[in-house]
């Protein structure tokens, strides 16, 4: 399977404080199944404490066969230090409910940086790991998955 990702997040003033409620509207693309996919997906996060967001995020795949849904409780910490670079580290869980086949979980983790794109926004790249549980190489190519993101962070 391949992926890529790409993000927008819109956010309230102070991108990373505590009480900080973002959402995002995510666009990538992927291959499973032989089929290609356009992922589309919406998310909301709220940090708990400053640099701590947790989050949800559901994801449509569409263009192939069968059709794929997909859920995600996740938390993200970034490091907003003296810098421009602010990094970031995070874990998530994956449902995905797949029409007429096994629905399936895995779980993941990112890491990559902030860095400002302008006054009150970001662009984040980073790396996405993520490993099916229940996986045996015999069904699946491959058990895990390591693609890129980028994310857009804007501040209102």
């Amino acid at each position: 399977m391949s992926v890529f990702a790409a993000s927008a997040t819109f956010v309230q003033a102070g991108a990373f404080d505590k009480g900080v409620t973002t959402g995002t509207l995510s666009i990538g693309s992927a291959q499973i199944f032989t089929e290609d996919y356009l992922i589309i997906g919406l998310g909301v996060g709220h940090y708990v404490i400053d640099g701590l967001e947790l989050g949800l995020d559901v994801d449509v795949w569409s263009g192939g066969e069968p059709s794929i849904y997909e859920v995600s409780p996740r938390a993200t910490y970034v490091v907003d230090n003296l810098s421009d670079v602010k990094p970031y580290f995070g874990v998530f869980f994956n449902r995905a409910f797949i029409e007429n086949q096994t629905d399936s979980d895995s779980l993941g983790y990112r890491a990559g940086f902030y860095s400002p794109v302008g006054r009150r926004s970001y662009v984040g790249i980073g790396l996405v790991n993520t490993e099916l549980q229940d996986c045996t190489e015999t069904v699946s190519i491959s058990c895990s998955d390591t693609y890129s993101e980028i994310t857009f962070v804007f501040s209102l």
